[in-house]
């Protein structure tokens, strides 16, 4: 039957993994370092993977296919071992397709109130990965009712105490709005803030000007959602210092 489906752009695909578990199906692996389609009769066309290809590698065509089948789907995720829940699955093929290195993972950390010192030395208070914003999914389970942190990346380095002072209790991305595309992050963020239940959101970026970047584009991406969440914005110095903070 002529269906709409997804075609995948092997050309353009990097193998980054990203839109494994934004199929909530299951019908996207990697094979030899590229997405490709498990199985025709797994693809309902509707193109949820679709926002989530930072290579724009992934399209809708309408073509001949094998019918949707949904039984089918609960027979793969029930044999990938993801249950018969397609919510689940959307969360949990992450952690078993895709690049391992954008595997998504929650882990604890509780909060240290320990001196710090040469014998006990600080604690990470990372709760998750990826961090990288072109790799977490949206849809990712550590977004949900979440602090968020969105932090330029040389932020870590200059800030001594950015575990402490900062990622405690956060989910976090990282990004760098010099050598990235802002649109992208954009995009990313205003999905981010309409799909997840982001309580409040803290923004770090560097005194530089080029860093400004991505204080506008969660200022926008916060606006396009339609969404009304405390803003925080904190200018950290080159020198590891603190110059500048807004609360909205």
């Amino acid at each position: 039957m002529i269906r709409k489906i997804v075609q995948i752009d092997s050309d353009k695909c990097n193998g980054c993994g990203l839109c494994v578990p934004a199929c909530a199906e299951g019908a996207i692996r990697i094979v030899d370092g590229k997405a490709v389609l498990a199985a025709d009769n797994l693809c309902d066309g509707l193109g949820a993977c679709l926002g989530d290809c930072p290579q724009d590698a992934i399209h809708i065509v309408e073509r001949d296919a094998e019918q949707f089948d949904e039984e089918a789907v609960e027979r793969h995720l029930k044999q990938a071992g993801h249950g018969n829940n397609h919510q689940a699955a959307h969360h949990n093929t992450a952690g078993s397709g895709g690049c391992p290195g954008s595997r998504v993972i929650s882990f604890a950390r509780p909060a240290s109130e320990q001196q710090v010192t040469p014998a006990n030395p600080q604690s990470s208070q990372l709760a998750q990965w990826p961090v990288q914003l072109h790799l977490v999914p949206v849809t990712a389970p550590y977004f949900q009712n979440a602090d968020l942190l969105i932090a330029a990346d040389c932020v870590p380095f200059a800030y001594p105490d950015f575990h402490r002072d900062f990622l405690s209790g956060k989910a976090l991305v990282v990004g760098c709005p010099k050598l990235d595309d802002n649109s992208f992050y954009l995009a990313k963020l205003t999905e981010l803030f309409k799909v997840a239940s982001i309580r409040s959101l803290t923004v770090l970026r560097m005194e530089v000007p080029c860093c400004s970047g991505i204080v506008m584009a969660a200022r926008q991406a916060l606006a396009d959602s339609g969404k009304e969440i405390s803003f925080r914005e904190v200018v950290i110095g080159i020198d590891g210092g603190i110059k500048s903070e807004i609360r909205k």
